[in-house]
């Protein structure tokens, strides 16, 4: 086995911060020329995010999507579609970026975190069950990490309710849970593709549905209101302008052609890291939801703290020191933790949506959320990326193991 010193000394990894590990090139570069050849950049009159958006429907298999600013405004879109009256409920996960639940703050309604399966991280019908009210209005469900969701039942008990289902799809782009596409089995999917994502515009949003009332209404969300081709155009509600730009919809349109390419290369990854990670006391490796397939936006490692001297945040602090820079714990904190919800910061001083609020919605007692804490207290989060060679695991691989070996042999 390789020192750590000779481990050190060669790692390098791609980074999808920049060119290293991002497929952004000539294919990209033509698209791009053909708009800026058009001297049409707004998306009311081009044709490249009217492509995309085509493309996109026809890749998760649905009858609408609609392009957005990014993926917080998918999300928007999402809820507004809904169209929640001030003081309803949209049951979310409890680990999430703010920017798919400051939305829902946006709209007036209050988002009911919801506890999540300690091994998977994502929702369970049983959990959201567990904070259902008469004011629930929809369920925001996220596939962390691009691993779906147990769907089925999550489906079945909404439906039992007449609730809309929300997919927060941002960081699972060609998962697939029993052969249907994410994306494609809830009311609404929302897409990211931002910086980090499996395929990048670095920022940019894209909305899904089978349900022509809420197709329109993200359409006109997307437009401040304003009916675009209809007999009498007016601003029909409350709205913002969140158009995507040509620009934008060039680059996602050549993106879009390489996600089969960009998610076979992760799997492969990830089950190169599966082989060489597991037997290491201590680590687990990611637990796939049953009958799906896992795309990897990161590859998560479950750690047993009590196998290594110092714990997570030792295994992680002595891997960044290899240049492996990993996270533990993720986002830290559980969503509701934050200032913004803990402290209902919102508008001015007013505390609005909050005030409306059921006290049971604002409960976020420790004892609700036991998957929650477990899952932060365990997670490490290796980044991944489509330039990952077989060289890379290997490296990363020898650096987990030496770094477990040293840790363990101090906690004997």
């Amino acid at each position: 086995m390789n020192t750590a010193a000779e481990i050190l000394k060669r790692l390098q990894l791609p980074s999808d911060q920049d060119a290293t590990g991002r497929d952004l090139g000539d294919d990209e570069m033509v698209k791009l020329g053909l708009a800026i050849e058009s001297g049409t950049l707004t998306s009311t009159k081009g044709n490249f995010v009217k492509e995309l958006e085509t493309n996109f429907a026809a890749t998760i298999g649905v009858d609408q999507v609609h392009a957005c600013a990014s993926g917080s405004a998918a999300v928007h879109c999402a809820v507004a579609a809904i169209d929640p009256e001030p003081g309803d409920e949209i049951i979310t996960t409890s680990i999430t970026d703010m920017g798919a639940i400051t939305p829902i703050l946006y709209q007036g309604a209050i988002p009911v975190f919801a506890d999540v399966d300690p091994h998977t991280y994502n929702l369970t019908a049983a959990t959201i069950e567990a904070r259902l009210s008469p004011r629930t209005k929809a369920i925001l469900v996220t596939h962390l990490f691009g691993n779906p969701a147990d769907m089925a039942d999550i489906m079945d008990l909404a439906r039992s309710r007449d609730i809309p289902v929300i997919e927060d799809c941002a960081q699972a782009f060609g998962a697939k849970y029993r052969g249907q596409a994410v994306g494609s089995i809830g009311d609404i999917s929302c897409f990211s593709l931002q910086q980090g994502k499996h395929i990048t515009t670095g920022e940019g949003g894209l909305v899904a549905t089978n349900n022509a009332d809420y197709g329109r209404r993200m359409y006109l969300f997307i437009n401040k209101a304003w009916g675009y081709g209809d007999p009498n155009p007016d601003h029909y509600f409350l709205a913002l302008n969140y158009r995507m730009n040509e620009l934008t919809g060039a680059v996602g349109v050549a993106q879009l052609e390489k996600l089969d390419q960009f998610v076979n290369r992760r799997i492969a990854v990830a089950e190169q890291f599966n082989s060489g990670l597991r037997g290491i006391r201590g680590i687990t490796t990611p637990r796939v939801t049953a009958d799906s397939i896992h795309t990897y936006w990161k590859y998560c490692l479950e750690v047993d703290s009590s196998a290594f001297a110092g714990g997570l945040d030792e295994l992680a602090k002595q891997l960044k020191a290899r240049n492996i820079f990993c996270a533990p714990r993720y986002i830290q904190k559980p969503a509701f933790e934050c200032a913004v919800i803990k402290e209902q910061r919102t508008f001015g001083s007013s505390r609005f949506p909050f005030t409306l609020a059921r006290p049971e919605a604002l409960d976020y007692s420790r004892e609700l959320f036991s998957g929650t804490y477990a899952a932060l207290a365990s997670v490490l989060v290796l980044p991944l990326n489509e330039k990952y060679t077989s060289s890379h695991v290997r490296e990363v691989v020898e650096a987990i193991q030496a770094t477990a070996a040293d840790l363990q042999e101090e906690s004997a």
